[in-house]
């Protein structure tokens, strides 16, 4: 199962959070609060976060309810955005407008502000999952903490999507969650994971800015 942290005030005000360590606002707290009641009902047996602020303090709200320990791996945090992150995405259009636009369309290989691109994010993603994923027994539940443009990244990676074809998937609310299955048992299947569930959450939060 993928988070995505609760709502920042950078969020809020519609700026490239990337790589900024940017702590919750007391929305994003009370998002986090609920969800984990949410989430504690599904029997989670593992917990990994990022561990930029914003993650890991959506990660203990979890934790706390659970008695489970958190784990921290740099490799789930957003996208590195270099010269964007700060920046509103107005401010981005008009300073950067063909980078920009490439990476509104989903251009794979275009990177965000000079640094990193989606096939990069996907591939870290995918491999600290991937590492996570052999540390638990095939019918638990591992619940992966982390920012909106690298949970979709994870998810792209994780199923195999053509790279062309990453932009398919929506990305995700603060404080909602995606949940796939592994594919177990098939020796004709084409993929190793299933979605099942995405975007899912409290029917009350705000959409806010995919990235961060």
């Amino acid at each position: 199962m993928f988070w995505r942290h609760g709502r920042t005030e950078w969020n809020h005000a519609g700026l490239f959070q990337g790589q900024e360590d940017i702590d919750l606002d007391d929305t994003g707290r009370d998002q986090a609060a609920r969800a984990a009641e949410i989430l504690m009902a599904r029997g989670p047996s593992s917990i990994i976060s990022s561990d930029l602020r914003r993650a890991a303090d959506t990660a203990t709200a979890l934790a706390e309810r659970t008695g489970l320990p958190v784990s921290y791996d740099k490799r789930l945090r957003e996208t590195d955005a270099g010269q964007w992150q700060g920046l509103s995405f107005a401010a981005i259009d008009e300073q950067f407008p063909d980078d920009n636009a490439a990476w509104r369309g989903g251009d794979p290989d275009v990177r965000a502000g000079g640094a990193e691109n989606r096939l990069e994010v996907g591939e870290r993603m995918l491999a600290a999952v991937t590492d996570a994923v052999a540390r638990i027994a095939p019918a638990e539940t591992l619940v992966v903490v982390s920012h909106g443009g690298s949970i979709r990244a994870a998810l792209a990676a994780l199923m195999g999507l053509p790279p062309a074809r990453w932009g398919a998937l929506a990305g995700l609310s603060n404080c909602h969650w995606s949940e796939v299955h592994e594919v177990v048992g098939r020796s004709d299947a084409l993929f190793s994971w299933q979605l099942t569930e995405h975007n899912v959450g409290l029917g009350s939060l705000p959409a806010e800015p995919l990235e961060g």
